[in-house]
């Protein structure tokens, strides 16, 4: 008897990094990919795009803004799918990078970042958590960054230590704190739950930073924690070249 079709739902996916993964686990391991995007004709379009290569592909509208937009997408993939395997955190914001924020206040930036980078992922995890249990293997990757990492945060020698990057880096650390409590919820039934940092990518996100790698290189170890086994690592924090310290 062949094994089921792995299904992986991505948040923010029809840009980016998130794109990156979701084209990733199409292409290169034939997983049937749930494009989560707030822009639905954006995502549809990513859709189209693997769909027209033979690909397995789904669009989905996804606000990590919108309580019921979640919900809504958390009721359709029950009735289309029933369960599903993977769920990849990607959508994030980091308004620091983008000089068209340069007006908020401090309070403001806070709370316009903590909405999609930790309040939604929260709602969408949770969300799903009943699917994600009839998965032989579940599997959660949450897209967080070394700016999370209190140990980072203590090193003076750290790349950006001199910035201030306050609402991200604190949504990033939350991030990492939901994520081992998820691994915890998940330990029953022999979930893997890890945290992957891309590094610097030259995507909307970073605001095309011209050090940045390309967003095929930073979804590099997204897609390996999405694909273990069930022998895998869970409540990892790592990135390309290893472990990360939290």
């Amino acid at each position: 008897m062949s094994s089921p079709i792995q299904i992986a739902l991505i948040t923010g996916a029809n840009t980016g990094v998130g794109e990156a993964v979701a084209r990733s686990l199409a292409l290169k391991h034939e997983y049937h990919v749930i494009i989560g995007s707030r822009n639905l004709a954006a995502g549809t379009a990513v859709t189209s795009s693997l769909q027209e290569r033979g690909l397995r592909a789904s669009a989905i509208h996804l606000d990590l803004a919108d309580e019921a937009s979640i919900q809504a997408a958390a009721r359709t993939i029950e009735t289309d799918f029933g369960r599903f395997d993977v769920l990849v955190n990607s959508a994030a914001v980091f308004l620091e990078l983008d000089p068209r924020n340069a007006g908020l206040t401090l309070r403001q930036r806070f709370e316009q970042t903590f909405v999609p980078n930790l309040f939604g992922q929260a709602d969408i995890t949770e969300a799903v958590l009943p699917l994600l249990r009839k998965a032989s293997v579940p599997r959660i990757v949450f897209v967080s960054s070394r700016l999370g990492s209190l140990a980072n945060a203590l090193d003076p020698k750290a790349a950006f230590y001199e910035n201030d990057f306050r609402p991200y880096n604190c949504s990033k650390a939350s991030l990492n704190v939901l994520a081992i409590n998820y691994a915890r919820m998940l330990d029953n039934v022999g979930g893997l739950v890890n945290v992957v940092c891309p590094g610097l990518v030259k995507t909307r996100l970073s605001n095309y930073a011209e050090a940045g790698h390309s967003p095929e290189v930073g979804a590099e170890r997204i897609v390996q924690m999405a694909t273990l086994g069930k022998e895998g690592p869970t409540r990892t924090f790592s990135d390309r070249s290893g472990l990360i310290l939290w």
